[in-house]
């Protein structure tokens, strides 16, 4: 396995080997068929989300009823609700941080630790609305380095899907010294900069210091960055 030496959040190793393995299990049900929608059935709209019985065909061939919930919103010709937003801050004399936003989500009944995250309007490129969002919930103007695919956020519960976005913001910017949020009505966003080093432990700490929960995405890449830069005889060196 190709092995970067300098691992880096914004300048991904870019030649990765990935090993499926296949298992079986004799009680499993045989495979007859490949899986695929019936129909779908509206249920209930609001807004903002609808409600739909899916009826779909599984492997052995058997129909089954599945509870879909789907946003109203998504654009015609793409295949994304929205982006979300991986921002670095890059200051002279300040280590890098992480932009992030806390806000009250009703869902929950709690506050949230989130990336900075909205949706994309008609006729926008995942890269301009993700500059828009970044400028409306946090103030500040960066730079888009990067963007992955589109990718499912809840498959079990939603056919909900993002882009994800990165970032670089220069805060050497006049532009960003004094950054200035653009919300809507009703929007309450409080910016929050956390540092890369230590990404993980500055979370685990705000987690115990306040009644927050935070994203998936969050904790995920706060785990994959301390695991990119952990020490090597800290952890067995695995070997292919």
């Amino acid at each position: 396995m190709h092995r970067c030496n300098k691992p880096s959040l914004l300048a991904p190793c870019t030649r990765l080997r990935f090993h499926t393995v296949n298992m079986s299990n004799s009680e499993d049900p045989k495979v007859t068929t490949t899986p695929h929608i019936v129909k779908e059935e509206l249920l209930v709209e609001g807004k903002w989300v609808k409600l739909e019985k899916t009826t779909y065909v599984d492997q052995a061939g058997n129909t089954r009823v599945w509870e879909t919930a789907k946003r109203t919103t998504r654009r015609s010709n793409t295949e994304a609700d929205g982006v979300g937003i991986i921002a670095l801050l890059k200051r002279t004399l300040h280590k890098d941080c992480v932009v992030m936003v806390k806000q009250f989500r009703p869902p929950l009944g709690s506050f949230t630790l989130e990336f900075p995250a909205g949706l994309i309007d008609k006729g926008e490129t995942a890269e301009a609305a993700a500059l828009r969002e970044l400028k409306e919930e946090t103030g500040y103007k960066g730079e888009v380095v990067g963007v992955t695919p589109v990718t499912c956020l809840d498959p079990g519960l939603s056919n909900s899907t993002t882009h994800t976005v990165l970032v670089n913001i220069n805060g050497d910017d006049v532009e960003n010294i004094h950054p200035v949020q653009q919300l809507g009505d009703g929007e309450f966003v409080e910016v929050i900069l956390l540092p890369l080093d230590g990404f993980q432990a500055k979370i685990d700490d705000l987690l115990r210091r306040e009644k927050i929960v935070a994203d998936a995405k969050v904790y995920i890449f706060a785990m994959g960055m301390a695991q990119a830069f952990f020490k090597p005889r800290e952890l067995p060196v695995l070997k292919q």
